[in-house]
């Protein structure tokens, strides 16, 4: 038997039978991670630093103070911020423009931004942003050339399918990042800053302590 003929009967064998019912779809694949809170962490981190992101962890109340050195190593000095952004996030010594539907250019004047997020994946290392008030829309996370995003350790999850038993209804946009933007032609050259931010730094919140 042949590749193709494998491919036509398994695809005859899966749509055979009365299944119209979305819900009575058969689901074969992982639902649910099995690792501890700890380990679920740790993978998150390798995940992003495997894809070339900076990963730094910290306690809730220290947030403040980890924010600064991150925005300084950066090289960074003006930054865009979401409107639902804290106050306490915004370090001093550093020029911040708060995103109040502010056009284009203004938006490209500034050399980074700072975000929260709505989950994060750790099997695959993904943020996803739902762009809520402190997410900001997607465009001032497309546009800078650095970002950094604060997680909450208790918004991680294994898997994908996790993240959608959590947000049975996500929103219509919302922005998966997995590392900084990349991506490579066909001779395997590979460029960064594409499709968004060619530096990416991530705070892990240990909230759930």
């Amino acid at each position: 038997m042949n590749s193709r003929q494998q491919i036509l009967d398994r695809i005859r064998t899966a749509t055979s039978g009365d299944r119209s019912r979305y819900e009575d779809l058969p689901r074969g694949y992982i639902h649910a991670g099995a690792l501890e809170n700890e380990a679920r962490i740790q993978l998150m981190t390798e995940r992003l630093r495997e894809y070339g992101a900076e990963v730094v962890e910290c306690a809730a109340s220290d947030l403040p103070a980890t924010i600064s050195p991150q925005l300084r190593d950066s090289g960074r000095h003006r930054f865009i911020v979401p409107d639902g952004v804290p106050h306490e996030w915004l370090a001093e010594d550093f020029t911040w423009l708060r995103d109040q539907n502010l056009i284009y250019d203004e938006i490209e004047q500034c050399a980074g931004v700072m975000t929260a997020a709505s989950a994060g994946v750790a099997d695959s290392g993904t943020i996803i942003l739902h762009h809520g008030p402190a997410e900001g829309r997607r465009i001032i996370s497309l546009l800078p050339d650095f970002h950094l995003c604060i997680l909450r350790a208790s918004q991680i999850v294994e898997t994908m399918p996790e993240y959608f038993a959590r947000f049975p209804n996500p929103p219509r946009l919302a922005t998966f990042i997995s590392g900084p933007s990349a991506t490579a032609d066909i001779e395997m050259t590979r460029i960064k800053g594409v499709h968004g931010p060619r530096f990416l730094s991530v705070i892990i919140v240990r909230d759930d302590a």
